[in-house]
């Protein structure tokens, strides 16, 4: 038995060496995006720092890695969880989106900060600066809020709405 387990961890210990040559692509663009949410929106200072700090290394197209990012499979997790992020809500690419989109994201990024539920406490376990105090999340909500009153008043009212997907009749 003892030889058994020996063997299992020079096979483990081979496998983690062999894994760390295949590393995913880092998520790092050269300098701010044309897209960029602050190509359109003007944001607060303060609540800038706050969306970088806590917001920008899953949401937008230049992550900032921790130093584990450098052994695998963490980096293939921290991918795949970027990408995710990157996929729900990019502000590097925020101006791409319709209008109706990006007043739905704004919605979306009051809900989710007013509820706790981002940044996530994955997240926030290792990045403690990123976890946001009352006072950032009220700039944050009410940088939203006027933004959404500003994209109100200068867009009809259907093209702020979700697209509503064409009705199937039964089948017969």
């Amino acid at each position: 038995m003892k030889k058994f387990f020996k063997r299992l961890f020079w096979i483990l210990l081979v496998v983690f060496v062999i894994i760390q040559f295949f590393r995913p692509k880092k998520n790092i663009a050269e300098g701010m995006s044309v897209n960029d949410i602050t190509t359109k929106y003007t944001i607060p200072q303060d609540v800038q720092a706050s969306l970088k700090t806590a917001c920008y290394d899953c949401h937008s197209n230049n992550t900032v890695y921790p130093w584990y990012n450098n052994i695998q499979p963490v980096a293939w997790w921290l991918a795949n969880h970027v990408s995710e992020g990157k996929r729900d809500l990019n502000f590097s690419e925020f101006t791409t989106y319709n209008i109706g989109r990006q007043y739905r994201k704004l919605e979306q990024i009051n809900s989710e900060i007013k509820e706790g539920e981002m940044p996530l406490s994955s997240y926030t376990l290792i990045h403690k600066d990123a976890v946001l105090s009352a006072p950032q999340k009220m700039a944050i909500a009410s940088w939203v809020t006027s933004v959404r009153d500003s994209i109100k008043a200068h867009y009809p009212e259907d093209s702020l709405k979700r697209p509503q997907k064409p009705q199937q009749e039964p089948a017969k």
